[in-house]
């Protein structure tokens, strides 16, 4: 899988590239330090994964991604964020991103983020996915699952249940006593484990998970 890195910090870039090297089979062709520059190396290199800061100085991250699109549409595009707005994420998400990561997130949704998006799936972040619980619920009334939810691990259950009760991942690491990064790393897995296509199937099973658990279990 080949990556580009585009955020106009040095440091940051850096330590991406190095994340990202140490995941197999993963290789970043190059890196940006502004949208300009991230339209032209991807016209260039061609790369299947474009990790993209939404708040560069110039051109914005959003008209980035906007001509990415158009330019090498064959690229996903993850947006990388140091906020979690909602709004922001149904903005990129809208305008054709592949996924929408917080940059203090946890190495592992780094990792199954740029692996979702080259296999056409979407990814977000538990901190970008908690304030859509409702919106799904709202929008799509009854919901049903497309994976195998008695077969995941009883913590990835509770979590899941805790999930679709609208906690967030704070509040669900206090429930049960266990570091944020941790309950990260175990939705990570769940979306993973249950084939979701993106981050708003694994939202709408968590909440039909919650209903069907509701009369033996109810989230604190």
């Amino acid at each position: 899988m080949r990556v580009l890195i585009c955020d106009d910090h040095t440091l940051v870039r850096a330590g991406l590239r190095r994340l990202l090297e140490a995941f197999e089979g993963v290789e970043v062709v190059a890196e940006a330090a502004n949208g300009d520059e991230a339209v032209a190396r991807a016209r260039l290199h061609l790369p299947d994964v474009i990790l993209l800061d939404l708040s560069m100085p110039g051109r914005g991250g959003f008209e980035a991604l906007d001509e990415l699109r158009q330019v090498v549409p064959q690229s996903a595009v993850v947006i990388m964020s140091m906020h979690d707005d909602p709004m922001h994420v149904r903005a990129a998400l809208a305008r054709g991103a592949c996924g929408f990561i917080v940059k203090e997130g946890a190495p592992a949704e780094l990792e199954i983020a740029v692996r979702a998006a080259a296999s056409g799936r979407t990814f977000l972040s538990p901190q970008v996915s908690a304030p859509q619980l409702h919106g799904a619920r709202s929008r799509n009334g009854a919901v049903s699952g497309k994976g195998d939810v008695d077969a995941l691990p009883p913590r990835q259950r509770q979590i899941l249940t805790a999930l679709g009760a609208g906690r967030t991942t704070k509040q669900i690491a206090a429930d049960l006593g266990i570091s944020i990064k941790t309950v990260e790393t175990h939705r990570a897995r769940i979306m993973e484990a249950l084939g979701c296509r993106n981050a708003i199937e694994l939202l709408r099973e968590a909440v039909r998970e919650h209903d069907r658990a509701a009369p033996n279990h109810r989230a604190h």
